[in-house]
């Protein structure tokens, strides 16, 4: 008998052959590379079983607080190697392959990435998960088990089109569903005010459509540290599989209605909410993992616990944006309705257990959902929150008499032509605390967005710039640099990153230089070879790679980066003499569905790459590659090859980024603005490291006050009305005229992100990126 405690090699190896004939049925003959991936996570998992067991024993019995992050997404991409890392199992894991004969990197590209996000939200929240773990902090994590997590992206004729990602279409080795804690949620309904026995009014919300949040718990392992915490993601299942009087009268198709209506509510990651059924569907996605999620967190304290006016002092429920701020309206409900509680003792509870990161600085992207809408799926909780609203805007006007703009501004409740609920109100009013994501974020959310309530909350508000785990982005993805650093430094970087700041002792070590130089070579040989096969174009690893990969959207500005390549062509033809650095161009990312500005973006890049690739003047100086279907995988192929990050946003829009951070730890230099976490960067690493760009937030403010004319600045600039010019006369689409005049004619008569505005200052810190790389 082969324990599952058994770490070594010999171990593992017995287990993995074991699993593939008992538990699989498979032999050496039948056995496809699927059933060996699965045979060697399945030998894994058992191992990191019992850890996880002992963790979970140990929150019950010293009955320590948690927190409970509650995101609606989670982009984890694959845990197969994150799992052998953090386990310590690499050199077991390589024994066992050698012994059996398999290449693990081959069993390694079996698994798929779980695209259960849409980009840096979602994979801001796999990073905490992942570092609560390896800071041994007792943590669960909640959201959606989609059925369709972010589409598969194929690009035909150079346009983004979008292909279901069925991501657990094969059985997922590291999930464990639990149908036992199953919970029952309601929707639709009507309520009811009565009286009971003892005279105390009670509401009850009744006659409502009930839908099965049934839980599917994942582990996240600590590394190296036998800390195992959850991940908890929920699937919806219908309460009644059809209803057996309609399928008994042969009305088969009424009968199923139940189970479509239920289960679709967790099919797909954000369906498009441009019409009124899928707006209807997008806020049940929102409130049924809420609610599920606040049911299994008092189910989980009064394991321990009895009084629940001790929540707050046993549970933090940290909310990933606005998504799950309903859960703020569903505890007062639980608490109100279920448990009795008068409304202050339950207020006080709810506002010290929650606290509310805000990812937004536009006004524009704040949720907000029509009232009439609430009110029919969610009749009692629209309730509860216009109590919410009449209570706090009580307190606003005593705070500021006579302001009655301001107690307008606050209100949960919009008055405009059709009233809408205002979610991230109801997240400030219902927290403990409120963080933007870097300094500027956070410095923009108090003096502008949300300067009412800064003025009447001050101590809710701080700063909390994201970050990124290392174990995933370094240690994982770029095995290379991992190993020269360790050798160099040790390896107490892996869960103190701090300790990377020892790096600065060999900046002018030549043999150091040296090898940090080979292992950036072999890696962009990894992404040249990925690009021919993916894209059938050889590119240069001797070429700067200069890299944007993110959301296609018009603010992160992937126009402005397509301007500068159509500058640089346009300078190579002209003038024979001009020899610039060879570069490479890469983009990818996926544009929303439904934004057609986005996704003409894509097609522009595409069309640009088909036209200077095959130009014999433009061969050996600049290649141009899109990238299709940006995932966790690619990227992690991408980050580690770069020369040079595009972190290029119109100051004062992006929160955060957390990409400009992955590009940095794999040792990219970054061109962008004094937007998001930059600044930061740039206060880290010194003007001497970074080039910056482009206009600071207060001179954006001053330009559009003044009245901004984006012509004037094509006319004063050659290389920016040439490059429009070329665009005007179809150059990049010949056979499909006029294809691209959105995108000059946005430029010219609006240019909402100022491209035109920060233009020439981009070509000149792209000239600094020039002269340093020939200097380096």
């Amino acid at each position: 008998m082969i324990l599952s405690s058994d770490m070594t090699a010999q171990g593992i190896e017995r287990s993995f052959r074991n699993i593939l004939k008992f538990r699989l049925g498979k032999d050496k003959y039948t056995a496809t590379q699927d059933d060996k991936f699965m045979a060697l996570a399945f030998a894994l998992r058992d191992r990191l079983i019992e850890r996880w067991l002992k963790t979970q024993e140990s929150f019950h019995k010293t009955n320590i607080k948690r927190v409970y992050y509650l995101s609606l997404e989670f982009l984890i991409g694959r845990l197969f190697e994150t799992n052998i890392l953090n386990l310590g199992l690499e050199d077991e894991l390589n024994e066992t392959m050698k012994k059996t004969g398999f290449n693990l990197e081959e069993l390694i590209d079996c698994e798929p990435d779980a695209g259960l996000g849409n980009g840096g939200l979602g994979r801001l929240a796999a990073c905490f998960m992942d570092s609560m773990a390896a800071l041994r902090i007792p943590s669960h994590g909640y959201g959606i088990r989609y059925d369709y997590g972010i589409f598969k992206q194929k690009i035909i004729n150079g346009s983004q089109v979008e292909v279901p990602d069925a991501w657990f279409e094969k059985i997922d080795p590291w999930e464990f569903v639990r149908p036992e804690y199953s919970v029952r949620v309601q929707l639709f309904g009507r309520t009811r005010i009565f009286t009971e026995e003892s005279g105390k009014l009670r509401v009850e919300w009744f006659d409502t459509k009930d839908v099965l949040a049934q839980p599917y718990d994942i582990p996240v392992v600590g590394y190296k540290n036998d800390f195992t915490n959850t991940l908890r993601l929920w699937t919806a299942r219908s309460t009644n599989e059809f209803e057996l009087d309609y399928f008994n009268h042969g009305d088969y198709e009424r009968a199923m209605v139940d189970k479509v209506f239920s289960e679709i509510i967790s099919k797909v990651l954000y369906p498009a909410d441009n019409i009124s059924r899928g707006k209807a569907l997008r806020l049940a996605q929102e409130y049924f993992f809420s609610a599920a999620s606040i049911s299994d967190i008092i189910r989980r304290f009064k394991t321990d616990n009895s009084d629940l006016k001790l929540l707050p002092e046993k549970a933090a429920i940290q909310l990933n944006d606005t998504h799950p701020s309903i859960a703020i309206v569903e505890l007062m409900r639980i608490l109100v309705d279920n448990e009795g509680m008068d409304w202050e003792s339950a207020w006080e509870i709810t506002r010290h257990t929650f606290a509310y990161t805000n990812h937004t600085v536009m006004p524009e992207a704040l949720e907000k959902w029509p009232v009439p809408l609430f009110e029919h799926l969610l009749p009692r909780h629209m309730e509860l929150i216009y109590e919410i609203n009449r209570r706090f805007l009580d307190e606003v006007a005593t705070g500021f008499p006579g302001d009655t703009d301001r107690v307008r501004r606050m209100s949960i409740i919009e008055e405009s032509s059709s009233k809408m609920v205002r979610m991230a109100h109801l997240a400030i009013i219902g927290s403990y605390s409120v963080n933007g994501v870097s300094e500027l974020h956070s410095r923009l959310l108090k003096e502008g967005l949300f300067g009412d309530f800064y003025q009447m909350y001050p101590e809710k508000f701080n700063n909390k710039t994201n970050g990124v785990t290392q174990r995933r982005w370094l240690l994982k993805s770029n095995k290379g640099l991992s190993r020269l650093i360790t050798e160099s430094i040790g390896s107490k970087w892996i869960t103190e990153l701090s300790e990377a700041k020892k790096l600065l002792d060999f900046a002018k070590d030549g043999s150091f230089q040296k090898k940090w130089q080979q292992v950036k070579k072999q890696n962009k040989q990894v992404l040249a070879d990925l690009i021919h096969k993916t894209n059938n174009l050889r590119v240069d690893p001797d070429s700067i790679f200069d890299v944007q990969v993110k959301r296609i959207h018009e603010y992160k500005r992937q126009l402005l980066f397509c301007l500068y390549i159509v500058s640089q062509y346009i300078r190579i033809k002209e003038d024979p003499g001009y020899s610039p650095v060879p570069r490479t161009f890469i983009l990818s990312g996926k544009a929303a569905p439904g934004y057609f500005m986005a996704k003409l973006i894509i097609k522009f890049i595409n069309n640009i790459a088909e036209v200077i690739n095959n130009d014999k003047y433009a061969r050996g100086l600049l290649k141009v590659v899109f990238l299709e279907d940006y995932r966790v995988s690619l990227a992690e192929k991408i980050f580690p090859a770069s020369d040079l990050s595009e972190q290029i946003s119109t100051a004062g829009t992006e929160a955060s980024g957390t990409g400009c951070m992955k590009f940095m730890l794999n040792g990219a230099l970054t061109i962008g603005t004094l937007d998001g976490a930059n600044i930061e960067i740039y206060n880290e690493v010194g003007e001497e490291n970074i080039f910056i760009f482009g206009l600071r937030v207060n001179e954006i403010k001053k330009i559009w006050k003044e009245g901004y004319r984006p012509q004037d600045y094509i006319d004063r600039f050659r290389d920016l009305r040439e490059a429009i010019r070329l665009i005007q006369g179809n150059f990049f689409c010949q056979s499909e005229k006029g294809l691209f005049n959105s995108l000059t004619d946005n430029l010219i008569y609006s240019d909402s992100f100022l491209v035109c505005a920060d233009f020439e200052d981009y070509c000149r810190a792209q000239a600094e990126v020039e002269k340093a790389y020939r200097d380096g």
